[in-house]
């Protein structure tokens, strides 16, 4: 089974900087898609970008493109979503997700889920 491990949250300030990093271990196969997802308080997880693990191709939502960028490390098993101009309405849960689906931009589209990392924007 694969595991998966976010780290990086934190409290910041509108216009600050975060990089979340998702750290992977167990048989992730190469034609798998890791993806990072953000839950507001209150709503449904929201996709936010995912990457394939072969290799490399990137999506980002259209309400986060210019902001946030995600990228993997292979030899470090890890993937990371990097968050600049933090909004307020950036607040929540950061999830980093897997799937061996052909669809990857919804919630059940995944299988495997880490615990989530906490990101607070305050004004």
């Amino acid at each position: 089974q694969v595991h998966l491990v976010e780290s990086g949250g934190g409290l910041v300030q509108a216009g600050d900087s975060l990089r979340l990093s998702c750290l992977v271990s167990g048989p992730i196969d190469s034609t798998s898609v890791m993806a990072w997802f953000h839950r507001a308080p209150g709503k449904d997880r929201e996709f936010v970008a995912a990457i394939t693990w072969g290799g490399g191709t990137t999506s980002v939502a259209d309400s986060r493109q210019g902001r946030f960028t995600i990228s993997k490390d292979s030899a470090k098993n890890t993937v990371s979503l990097q968050m600049n101009s933090l909004k307020l309405e950036d607040t929540g849960v950061y999830y980093c997700a897997a799937t061996n689906g052909n669809y990857y931009t919804r919630e059940r589209d995944y299988d495997i889920w880490g615990q989530g990392t906490q990101v607070t924007v305050s004004t």
